[in-house]
């Protein structure tokens, strides 16, 4: 059993080493897609200092812990899409019937599925992440801290776009739901937690489990809590759970296209 974990593990990350390879034949396009991507991040934190020049606070945040929010989001959507950039196109893969290669491979399939292309501006995304945890205030806890938080977000993350990616094994066009609710996701996690109130934080913390991927996060590098650490590790193996679940559930039900095509 633990041999079969390294050796997906090992494929996984050979997968990443050559997906990265082959997009650095073109050097500047490499570098420029990282550049204008970590660019992009920091347009969006005007907006944050135009509206704390107006207020001191907002929901309780400083401006300085909007940084670590932004920076947070940004190192887990980064992670995310560096090394389960799939999870995101599952859909597209599951209605139009583009699975076959993957099914003709020894390796796990929907671990094999979800991490065999690699997001190159999402590299933008991980470096900004770091970029606003030096300027929050970086020491050693804090980049522990971080670096835990940006892996079991991405893992969460990257496991609810698989999980409502793989409801298109049911239902037709369900890629327009995955793609929405994923969206409002990554939109929900660069704001406070705390100016939700009732019903909308319930939501964030269940539904779109935003919640479990970035505030609690937040939270616990602000005011450190052991119990919130069990519950954002207790969560994540739990959606990893379900995401194989509902995968493999569905994929009893795939339907080939008969496309002829390899993965190298």
């Amino acid at each position: 059993m633990l041999m079969e974990v390294k050796n997906q593990i090992k494929v996984m990350f050979l997968s990443l080493k050559y997906n990265i390879m082959k997009q650095m034949i073109n050097k500047v396009t490499f570098i420029t897609n990282i550049v204008f991507m970590i660019l992009n991040n920091a347009s969006f934190i005007v907006q944050w200092i135009i509206l704390f020049s107006l207020k001191d606070n907002i929901g309780g945040y400083t401006i300085s812990q909007v940084v670590l929010l932004w920076g947070i989001a940004s190192s887990t959507f980064g992670i995310s899409h560096i090394l389960f950039n799939k999870s995101f196109e599952l859909s597209d893969l599951i209605i139009n019937g583009k699975l076959d290669t993957f099914l003709t491979q020894p390796k796990n399939v929907f671990l094999n599925v979800i991490s065999s292309d690699t997001s190159i501006s999402a590299i933008g995304d991980l470096i900004y992440g770091y970029i606003c945890l030096f300027i929050y205030g970086i020491n050693i806890s804090n980049f522990i801290l971080f670096t835990i938080f940006s892996i079991t977000g991405a893992i969460i993350l990257a496991s609810f776009a698989s999980i409502l990616g793989s409801t298109c094994f049911w239902i037709v066009k369900g890629d327009i739901i995955a793609d929405s609710l994923v969206n409002i996701m990554i939109s929900f996690d660069t704001y406070p937690g705390t100016i939700f109130k009732s019903t909308v934080k319930i939501i964030l913390y269940t539904v779109i489990p935003v919640g479990f991927a970035n505030y609690l996060p937040i939270d616990t590098m602000l005011n450190f809590n052991i119990m919130n650490l069990i519950y954002i590790f207790a969560f994540t193996a739990l959606i990893v759970l379900f995401a194989f679940f509902i995968f493999n559930k569905g994929l009893k039900r795939y339907s080939s296209s008969n496309l002829m095509s390899s993965r190298i």
